[in-house]
């Protein structure tokens, strides 16, 4: 499918999706144990995703609502066969489309800090801030040699 073509909706919890999709990225989601955490995550946060044609999950995000006023982009996975193709936009704009008819003021995500060399992260948050979000901080949240930035996006006033 083309750019544009996509469309992410909210779904039910997809684990056994989600693992699949990891497995596609390992240079992202390489660490077994970290990968254990978001396929539990998984079974139980709210679920966006996009299909392709025959109806396979190509992405998935999981999201969390702290407060009435933030949601947090908790992952974002794409399988690397559709990368580059829209999927993660796709599903970014489902969510923010669907916080603001919510109320909700700021998205946040959470990702590998640009103080860190990796190549892979750098795209992630090139692909972020293509998306509008702003990094804010980068903190030692994760553990030394691991740094998180935060970053979010406005979602205005009105």
């Amino acid at each position: 499918m083309a750019r544009g073509e996509w469309r992410a909706e909210r779904d039910g919890q997809v684990p056994e999706d989600l693992s699949r999709l990891l497995g596609t990225v390992p240079e992202w989601f390489g660490r077994d144990e970290e990968n254990a955490k978001y396929i539990d995550a998984a079974r139980s946060k709210e679920t966006w995703t996009v299909r392709d044609p025959s109806w396979r999950v190509v992405g998935v995000t999981l999201v969390d609502r702290h407060f009435p006023h933030v949601v947090e982009i908790h992952l974002t996975v794409v399988d690397r066969s559709v990368h580059g193709h829209g999927v993660g936009s796709a599903m970014l704009d489902a969510v923010e489309t669907n916080s603001r008819a919510r109320g909700v003021k700021l998205l946040e995500v959470k990702t590998l800090g640009p103080s860190h060399p990796d190549p892979g992260y750098a795209r992630t948050r090139k692909f972020y801030e293509r998306c509008g979000f702003l990094p804010v901080e980068e903190t030692a949240l994760w553990g030394e040699g691991t740094p998180c930035l935060i970053m979010v996006k406005p979602l205005g006033t009105t």
